[in-house]
């Protein structure tokens, strides 16, 4: 028995059309808040955790509170998971995807993360223009902005009304202008390389390419944006490139099950590592080109977990 917990039900088709495919039992539970009797041990089952840090965008923040609490009683009583707390903690924080990143030796932006917006003025000194500021818990491009000089900063501040992260956690951080007109991100399953993928900021936006998603979802893989060209095969990159190689260690040390991981480039060729989605969403025209469904990895991964667990139970 395979449950996928949800809140957004628009990125659920591609799923379940893997696990009919597949014929996989499966039960879906939308969770946007809820109550969780500790005592009694959850449903014998591989559960699939696809709730996004977006979460809060569609009116959903009670579920990555609820999700949040719920992926630990989970784990307690054994269950396997697919994109478990310790996956779940990245998403919600890029100041934890930035640490473990460059602890890992794969570098990021330069990044200043403040409680609030009090001390935002202040910390921005420290950044050379341009720069950007974020949410830690990122979503749909809110709160990302590009900055040219401090002073269009301090004018921003003072003369509009600043929207604090859900979590009330800011960051400003240095804007990497890309060598091309585009960024990379590159699709992991189980330390499985799939594919990557580059989508083209040709048209100019106002959100750094180091945020895929703006607010109208224009750079989102899938949806009705999906077909628009942004979207191209990055054949150039395979498994055996170095920084590929770089994100599947990474996700085997902090037990990753499911990573899109998204990188831009400076004009001296330096790759920098700005996002790493674990409720990743995949290109259905890409897909099509390579004539497999990342899902289909998703599910095959939820199946082996699910024998795995039954031959610990026996």
């Amino acid at each position: 028995m395979i449950v996928v917990l949800y809140e957004n039900e628009d990125w659920l088709p591609p799923l379940v059309a893997s696990l009919e495919r597949k014929s996989v039992p499966y039960r879906l539970q939308f969770v946007n808040g809820g109550s969780i009797d500790i005592s009694t041990p959850p449903q014998d089952a591989v559960y699939i955790n696809r709730m996004s840090p977006s979460s809060h965008t569609r009116g959903h923040m009670d579920g990555i509170r609820f999700m949040r609490e719920y992926l630990w009683v989970l784990e307690s009583y054994g269950r396997p998971i697919i994109n478990g707390s310790n996956s779940f903690s990245f998403e919600l924080s890029k100041v934890r995807q930035h640490a473990a990143l460059e602890s890992f030796g794969i570098h990021t932006p330069r990044t200043i993360a403040t409680t609030g917006t009090t001390a935002l003025k202040e910390n921005a000194l420290q950044l050379e223009p341009p720069f950007i500021t974020k949410h830690n818990q990122g979503g749909k491009g809110l709160g990302v902005k590009l900055y040219p000089s401090h002073q269009a900063f301090f004018d921003f501040l003072d003369n509009s009304s600043y929207e604090s992260s859900p979590d009330n956690i800011n960051l400003l951080q240095d804007y990497i202008q890309p060598q091309n007109a585009y960024i990379t991100r590159v699709e992991i399953v189980d330390g499985q390389f799939l594919y990557a993928i580059r989508s083209s900021t040709e048209d100019g936006f106002e959100l750094c390419p180091a945020d895929a998603c703006s607010l109208d979802d224009a750079f989102c893989p899938i949806g009705e944006n999906a077909d628009t060209g942004k979207f191209q095969l990055a054949s150039d990159i395979t498994a055996d490139t170095p920084i590929v190689q770089q994100y599947i260690a990474f996700c085997r040390t902090h037990q990753i099950d499911v990573a899109g991981i998204e990188f831009v480039e400076d004009a001296n060729g330096q790759q920098f590592t700005y996002d790493i989605n674990c409720t990743t969403n995949y290109n259905s025209n890409i897909e099509g080109q390579l004539g497999f469904s990342g899902m289909d990895f998703i599910v095959e991964l939820a199946i082996q977990r699910w024998t795995d667990f039954q031959h610990a139970k026996n």
